[in-house]
């Protein structure tokens, strides 16, 4: 295969790429030596630090993301506890006083079938529905977040 004298800017970040995956580093590369590497490659200071910028903001909606992700996961498995608490409960209960089970399936059908559908939407990251629920998610978080700080420099106002 012939080695082509040209790439295209999406060629060569693919190739830059691979060639630093495939270098063996020694423990990770500093700030300092990410702006050699840098300037080496003749990328300007203005656009390394805007790409920076981006990456980090890019990390910090992933992190978000993660911690939402697990919050809806924490709340899907408190409903299923509660789902297997109160059945087992409504079970035994028809069992011992009707010998059967009878009306306790009804409460298990209808229960069941809410838990399945929140266990669909919990576990479904795309689309619409999902978006909303991240953005109502992320304003209480950092509403939650201001009225904190709030109090907590209202608490040192009034020590001082």
């Amino acid at each position: 295969m012939e080695t082509p004298q040209t790439y295209r800017q999406e060629e060569i970040q693919q190739i830059l790429a691979t060639a630093i995956a495939r270098q063996e580093y020694e423990g990770e590369l500093s700030r300092t030596q990410l702006w050699e590497i840098a300037a080496e490659l003749q990328i300007s200071p203005e656009s390394l630090q805007a790409a920076e910028m981006q990456w980090l903001s890019q990390r910090q909606e992933e992190e978000k993301r993660l911690a939402f992700e697990a919050y809806r996961k924490s709340k899907f498995k408190q409903k299923a506890g509660k789902f297997l608490i109160f059945n087992t409960f409504f079970l035994c209960l028809n069992l011992l006083t009707a010998g059967t089970l009878s009306w306790s399936l009804y409460i298990l059908l209808v229960w069941g079938l809410w838990l399945t559908l929140h266990g669909w939407q919990t576990f479904q990251s795309e689309g619409e529905a999902y978006e909303q629920a991240y953005r109502s998610w992320e304003r209480k978080h950092e509403i939650r977040n201001f009225l904190q700080n709030f109090w907590l420099k209202l608490q040192q106002a009034l020590q001082a």
